[in-house]
Protein backbone atom coordinates (compact mmCIF):
# COMPACT_ATOMS: atom_id res chain seq x y z
CA UNK A 1 0.00 0.00 0.00
CA UNK A 2 1.33 3.31 -1.00
CA UNK A 3 2.76 5.90 1.79
CA UNK A 4 0.14 8.81 1.62
CA UNK A 5 1.21 12.48 3.21
CA UNK A 6 0.26 12.76 6.98
CA UNK A 7 -1.88 14.87 8.60
CA UNK A 8 -1.21 17.84 10.51
CA UNK A 9 -2.83 21.13 11.87
CA UNK A 10 -1.77 23.62 13.84
CA UNK A 11 -2.82 23.92 17.13
CA UNK A 12 -1.28 27.07 19.05
CA UNK A 13 1.58 29.26 18.34
CA UNK A 14 3.89 30.67 21.44
CA UNK A 15 5.15 34.26 20.55
CA UNK A 16 7.22 36.18 22.79
CA UNK A 17 7.23 39.98 22.11
CA UNK A 18 9.68 42.70 23.37
CA UNK A 19 8.44 46.63 23.45
CA UNK A 20 11.89 47.88 24.75
CA UNK A 21 9.88 49.74 27.66
CA UNK A 22 8.45 49.66 30.87
CA UNK A 23 4.58 49.49 30.76
CA UNK A 24 2.14 50.78 33.47
CA UNK A 25 0.24 47.29 34.15
CA UNK A 26 -2.42 49.56 36.37
CA UNK A 27 -3.18 52.16 33.95
CA UNK A 28 -3.77 49.25 31.33
CA UNK A 29 -5.87 47.06 33.66
CA UNK A 30 -8.14 50.15 34.31
CA UNK A 31 -8.23 51.41 30.26
CA UNK A 32 -8.57 48.68 28.62
CA UNK A 33 -11.48 45.97 27.89
CA UNK A 34 -10.89 42.35 27.98
CA UNK A 35 -8.06 42.28 31.14
CA UNK A 36 -7.77 40.62 33.69
CA UNK A 37 -5.24 41.89 36.45
CA UNK A 38 -4.35 40.47 40.07
CA UNK A 39 -1.32 41.13 40.97
CA UNK A 40 -1.48 39.44 44.05
CA UNK A 41 -1.58 36.13 42.00
CA UNK A 42 0.22 36.81 39.08
CA UNK A 43 2.65 39.39 37.98
CA UNK A 44 1.53 39.88 34.51
CA UNK A 45 -1.90 40.80 33.20
CA UNK A 46 -3.83 38.94 30.82
CA UNK A 47 -5.36 40.75 27.62
CA UNK A 48 -7.83 38.21 25.76
CA UNK A 49 -8.77 38.69 22.06
CA UNK A 50 -12.05 37.45 20.63
CA UNK A 51 -10.72 37.91 16.92
CA UNK A 52 -7.79 36.58 16.75
CA UNK A 53 -8.89 34.43 19.73
CA UNK A 54 -6.12 35.31 21.91
CA UNK A 55 -4.49 35.64 25.43
CA UNK A 56 -1.58 37.32 25.76
CA UNK A 57 0.27 37.74 29.25
CA UNK A 58 1.56 41.64 29.81
CA UNK A 59 4.42 42.52 32.12
CA UNK A 60 5.75 45.68 33.32
CA UNK A 61 9.36 44.93 31.96
CA UNK A 62 7.20 45.74 28.15
CA UNK A 63 7.90 42.06 27.43
CA UNK A 64 4.49 39.86 26.36
CA UNK A 65 3.72 36.23 25.45
CA UNK A 66 0.79 35.40 23.25
CA UNK A 67 -1.01 32.13 23.01
CA UNK A 68 -3.49 30.56 21.31
CA UNK A 69 -2.53 31.79 17.62
CA UNK A 70 -3.39 29.01 15.18
CA UNK A 71 -0.54 30.33 12.86
CA UNK A 72 2.55 32.53 13.31
CA UNK A 73 0.76 35.63 11.17
CA UNK A 74 -2.35 35.44 13.53
CA UNK A 75 0.10 35.70 16.20
CA UNK A 76 1.80 38.70 15.12
CA UNK A 77 -2.08 40.30 14.11
CA UNK A 78 -2.83 39.88 17.87
CA UNK A 79 0.04 41.40 18.98
CA UNK A 80 -0.11 44.48 16.51
CA UNK A 81 -4.28 44.70 17.52
CA UNK A 82 -2.93 44.84 21.15
CA UNK A 83 -0.14 47.75 20.62
CA UNK A 84 -2.80 49.31 18.22
CA UNK A 85 -5.35 49.22 21.23
CA UNK A 86 -2.64 50.20 23.82
CA UNK A 87 -2.10 53.11 21.70
CA UNK A 88 -5.42 54.20 21.13
CA UNK A 89 -6.21 54.35 24.92
CA UNK A 90 -3.17 56.65 25.37
CA UNK A 91 -0.59 54.02 26.56
CA UNK A 92 1.77 55.11 23.95
CA UNK A 93 4.24 51.87 23.01
CA UNK A 94 6.96 53.73 20.95
CA UNK A 95 9.12 51.88 17.71
CA UNK A 96 7.94 48.44 16.69
CA UNK A 97 7.97 45.03 19.38
CA UNK A 98 9.96 42.46 18.01
CA UNK A 99 8.10 39.51 17.97
CA UNK A 100 9.61 36.14 18.13
CA UNK A 101 8.02 32.90 17.71
CA UNK A 102 8.98 30.59 20.32
CA UNK A 103 6.80 27.34 19.46
CA UNK A 104 4.47 25.57 17.49
CA UNK A 105 1.81 22.70 18.68
CA UNK A 106 0.37 20.47 16.09
CA UNK A 107 -1.72 17.65 15.97
CA UNK A 108 -1.41 15.11 13.17
CA UNK A 109 -2.21 11.77 11.77
CA UNK A 110 -0.04 9.15 9.96
CA UNK A 111 -2.93 7.32 8.76
CA UNK A 112 -1.29 4.15 10.28
CA UNK A 113 -1.14 2.72 13.80
CA UNK A 114 2.75 2.42 15.26
CA UNK A 115 3.34 -0.87 17.26
CA UNK A 116 5.06 1.89 20.54
CA UNK A 117 6.88 -1.25 22.01
CA UNK A 118 8.65 -1.91 19.25
CA UNK A 119 9.09 1.40 18.11
CA UNK A 120 10.91 1.95 21.60
CA UNK A 121 13.22 -0.46 20.96
CA UNK A 122 13.78 0.74 17.59
CA UNK A 123 13.22 4.08 17.09
CA UNK A 124 16.79 6.46 17.76
CA UNK A 125 16.44 9.31 21.09
CA UNK A 126 12.84 7.75 22.15
CA UNK A 127 11.38 6.95 24.87
CA UNK A 128 8.18 4.92 26.21
CA UNK A 129 6.99 4.54 29.54
CA UNK A 130 3.16 3.13 28.97
CA UNK A 131 2.83 3.19 32.78
CA UNK A 132 3.53 7.36 33.00
CA UNK A 133 1.93 7.88 29.28
CA UNK A 134 0.28 6.69 26.43
CA UNK A 135 2.41 7.81 24.07
CA UNK A 136 6.42 7.46 22.64
CA UNK A 137 8.37 10.30 22.78
CA UNK A 138 10.88 10.92 20.23
CA UNK A 139 13.59 13.86 20.21
CA UNK A 140 13.58 14.89 16.34
CA UNK A 141 17.37 16.45 15.60
CA UNK A 142 16.20 18.35 12.13
CA UNK A 143 13.53 19.62 12.52
CA UNK A 144 14.49 20.17 16.29
CA UNK A 145 11.09 19.20 17.41
CA UNK A 146 9.24 16.80 19.63
CA UNK A 147 7.11 14.86 19.04
CA UNK A 148 4.63 12.27 20.53
CA UNK A 149 2.99 9.08 18.88
CA UNK A 150 0.22 7.26 19.97
CA UNK A 151 -0.58 4.18 18.81
CA UNK A 152 -3.63 4.97 17.04
CA UNK A 153 -0.91 6.65 14.31
CA UNK A 154 -1.89 10.49 16.16
CA UNK A 155 0.98 12.60 16.54
CA UNK A 156 1.34 15.76 18.42
CA UNK A 157 4.36 18.15 17.38
CA UNK A 158 5.82 20.66 19.75
CA UNK A 159 8.56 22.52 19.36
CA UNK A 160 8.83 23.77 15.58
CA UNK A 161 9.92 27.55 15.40
CA UNK A 162 8.62 28.09 11.76
CA UNK A 163 5.40 26.54 10.26
CA UNK A 164 7.06 24.35 7.58
CA UNK A 165 9.10 22.68 9.96
CA UNK A 166 5.25 20.78 11.63
CA UNK A 167 4.81 18.84 8.21
CA UNK A 168 8.00 18.47 7.48
CA UNK A 169 8.89 16.68 11.13
CA UNK A 170 5.56 15.14 10.32
CA UNK A 171 6.99 13.40 7.17
CA UNK A 172 10.27 12.64 8.16
CA UNK A 173 8.87 10.36 11.02
CA UNK A 174 6.19 8.94 9.24
CA UNK A 175 9.35 7.85 6.83
CA UNK A 176 11.88 7.04 9.54
CA UNK A 177 8.74 4.51 10.69
CA UNK A 178 7.78 3.17 7.54
CA UNK A 179 11.59 2.55 6.60
CA UNK A 180 11.83 0.40 9.95
CA UNK A 181 8.94 -1.64 9.53
CA UNK A 182 6.90 -0.17 12.26
CA UNK A 183 4.08 1.25 10.60
CA UNK A 184 0.83 -1.23 10.23
CA UNK A 185 -0.32 0.80 6.92
CA UNK A 186 -3.43 -1.18 5.94
CA UNK A 187 -5.04 -0.18 9.70
CA UNK A 188 -6.01 2.53 11.50
CA UNK A 189 -7.95 2.85 14.55
CA UNK A 190 -11.51 2.59 12.33
CA UNK A 191 -10.48 -0.35 10.73
CA UNK A 192 -11.12 -3.84 11.99
CA UNK A 193 -9.36 -6.78 11.10
CA UNK A 194 -10.33 -10.77 10.99
CA UNK A 195 -7.59 -11.22 13.73
CA UNK A 196 -9.09 -8.94 16.14
CA UNK A 197 -12.42 -11.50 16.51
Amino acid sequence: MALADPTTIIQNVVASVTTGQTLDLDEIAATMPDIEYDPTQFPGLVYRLKKPKTATLIFTTGKMVCTGGKSASESRRAVKKIVKGLNQAGITVTGKPEITIQNIVASGDLGATVNLELTAMTLENSLYEPEQFPGLIHRMRDPKTVILIFGSGKIVITGAKFEEQVPEAAKKIMNRLHELELLDIGKTDDAVDDDDW
